[in-house]
C-alpha cells in the first residue's frame, strides 16, 4: 500500500527486502487528498521542519482532482518495478483502504503486506496509521516503512 509515487529508492528497497526469491507486488494506492486531511498533513510537516511543505498544503489536488495524481504514481510505480525485475499490478483506491487491502490479501493469499507511506506522527501517535490499523484486519505480517522524498 502506497500514497504517492515510488521513487528509485523504494523501489530498489522493496525490490531487494527478499533477496533473490520472487515477488509479485500488488500495490494499492490511495491518492492523496483522500487519506488524511489537510490539517494532519501540515502538522506532519512542521515535524519534519518542512514549513514550506505545511503552507502549501492548500494546493495539494484532493478528492476527486487527486485521482489523475494518483492514477499517474501508480503507472509510474508500477513500470518502476516492473522495470528492476519484479512482476507488479495495482489499482486506486477510493474508498474504505483498509478492507480493499483486506480483501486483496485474501484473494491473492499475500504472505505480507508492505506499507510504504511518508511519516503520519499525529497519526502514529495514536495508532491510526495505515500499518497500525492494517495489522488488526489483514491476517498476515505487516512491515512499514518509509518512502524515500527524492527520485
Amino acid at each position: 500500500m502506497i500514497e504517492k509515487a515510488l521513487t528509485s529508492a523504494d523501489v530498489e528497497f522493496v525490490t531487494t527486502l527478499h533477496g533473490d526469491e520472487p515477488v509479485f507486488f500488488h500495490v494499492l494506492l490511495q491518492p492523496r487528498g483522500d487519506q488524511a486531511d489537510r490539517l494532519l498533513r501540515a502538522i506532519d510537516d512542521i515535524a519534519l521542519g518542512e514549513l514550506d511543505e505545511a503552507v502549501h498544503e492548500g494546493e495539494t489536488p484532493e478528492g476527486t482532482d487527486a485521482r489523475s495524481v494518483g492514477e499517474k504514481a501508480l503507472e509510474v510505480s508500477l513500470t518502476a518495478l516492473r522495470a528492476a525485475g519484479s512482476r507488479a499490478e495495482g489499482r486506486l483506491v477510493e474508498n474504505h483502504p483498509l478492507e480493499a487491502l483486506k480483501s486483496l490479501v485474501a484473494e491473492v493469499h499475500a504472505d505480507e503486506v508492505i506499507v510504504l507511506t511518508d511519516p503520519h506522527y499525529v497519526e502514529e501517535f495514536f495508532h491510526r496509521d495505515w500499518a497500525s490499523r492494517a495489522r488488526h484486519k489483514v491476517g498476515v505480517p505487516v512491515l512499514k516503512l518509509f518512502s524515500h522524498s527524492k527520485a
